[in-house]
């Protein structure tokens, strides 16, 4: 069995990439999204942290949190939105007869993959990374055009302009 290793570093700002456990079929992150929200809610009422950015895809999403003064856990994090937006649905997926032994759903990959950011360069670099996902996989051709991201806070707040990274002359390929 793999040993994983995780980053605790208290207060600490993590980048995260999680995904769906069979992600060439599913567009259920964006098809309930009001499910992931209420389980995001959830979550920081139980264990606060700060989103910074956030893109949700159809399969997969991309965030970056900070953690509060003190606390280093974003595995239990993690654990309650998952579980948390599982429990929203029905129980209509393919379960391996692993996941059932283990009476685990067949929603998500069991791991995520982290970042521990280190300075304002490596948080601009992914924060921009989070905004861009979409147009890099296809969805749009302009990033304000995808509505499952922070993006359009950041453009509230006038952190980021309309335009942000659009080029009129950008041809996209579908993945």
């Amino acid at each position: 069995m793999p040993n994983y290793r995780r980053v605790w570093v208290p207060g600490g700002t993590f980048f995260f990439t999680v995904n769906l456990l069979e992600r060439r079929k599913h567009r259920l992150l964006v098809e309930r999204i009001d499910d992931l929200r209420a389980a995001f809610r959830d979550a920081q009422r139980a264990r606060p942290f700060e989103v910074i950015a956030i893109v949700v895809m159809p399969e997969h999403l991309h965030c970056l949190w900070q953690l509060p003064e003190g606390d280093a856990d974003n595995a239990d994090r993690w654990a309650r939105i998952k579980s948390g937006f599982t429990r929203r649905l029905p129980k209509t997926e393919r379960r391996s007869d692993a996941r059932i032994a283990k009476r685990e759903r067949g929603i998500w990959q069991r791991r995520f993959w982290e970042h521990m950011i280190v300075d304002e360069d490596s948080l601009r670099n992914h924060i921009d990374y989070i905004h861009i996902n979409p147009v890099k996989y296809g969805y749009v051709r302009r990033a304000v055009d995808w509505p499952f991201s922070s993006l359009h806070r950041y453009i509230a707040s006038s952190r980021l302009p309309m335009d942000w990274a659009c080029d009129p002359g950008l041809t996209i390929r579908r993945a």
